[in-house]
């Protein structure tokens, strides 16, 4: 039997469970993503129903068997809860597919952990969204094992020319491109500062989106991310 007392973590997801309990998933910062059953939490008198809610960080405290589907002891708030509204709070919901889609459960990823806390907390402070959601994507990204190559040429080994033109190809990197410009061409200069980290600019932050778009979906096999299919619907 595993018990776990007062783990730092968000909820990710809930859905209903019976009559009155919720299903959870909730990314914790020393056990990964962790199922959890939260019994009871639907009655009117639970104090934990407010509680149990995206972007705000939590306590929480459960027990049951290695592997399976946790129960829900205690929840305690850790901290004054995020305001989030908006593109912001879409923002916030692509944030938690990614971890969803991207995380095994009982993977234990602190790092992740705390880029995500700090990409809520940017965005709960009124950050443009985009360079908090590219710089948090480029973390996930590399703890998840599928960190780019910004710095060279993946065919030839040489450093990146700034002036240059290259094809990103997923899973080698950067090549240089030697026909039309498209989705997956960048100039080397752009590449070199996605690297960076560098997002300062509405060029910048449109040429990380898009090759970062496209190293995603690579990586989720084709399959779109429903708070993408959500916020077009939004804009038209």
């Amino acid at each position: 039997m595993e018990r776990v007392l007062l783990e730092p973590s968000y909820v990710l997801h809930g859905r209903a469970y019976r009559e009155t309990s919720v299903l959870l998933e909730v990314m914790s910062r020393d056990h990964g993503r962790v199922s959890l059953v939260a019994r009871g939490v639907r009655r009117p008198r639970s104090r934990l129903r407010a509680l149990l809610q995206p972007f705000r960080p939590l306590l929480l405290s459960w027990s049951g068997r290695a592997g399976g589907l946790m129960t829900l002891g205690a929840a305690e708030p850790a901290a004054v809860p995020l305001d989030l509204a908006g593109e912001r709070l879409m923002s916030g919901f692509y944030l938690n597919e990614l971890l969803l889609r991207f995380l095994h459960r009982g993977d234990p990823h602190p790092q992740v952990f705390g880029a995500y806390a700090q990409a809520l907390a940017c965005l709960g402070d009124g950050a443009a969204a985009g360079p908090v959601l590219r710089g948090f994507e480029m973390q996930l990204l590399a703890e998840a094992g599928y960190g780019l190559n910004l710095d060279h040429d993946a065919q030839s080994g040489l450093p990146l020319d700034p002036d240059g033109r290259y094809r990103y190809v997923v899973e080698r990197g950067p090549v240089v491109a030697d026909d039309a410009d498209d989705d997956t061409t960048f100039r080397g200069t752009e590449l070199l500062a996605i690297g960076r980290g560098e997002f300062d600019g509405a060029d910048a932050v449109a040429s990380a989106r898009r090759l970062l778009r496209a190293v995603l979906d690579h990586h989720l096999g084709g399959q779109p991310l429903q708070t993408r299919r959500v916020v077009r619907a939004m804009r038209r």
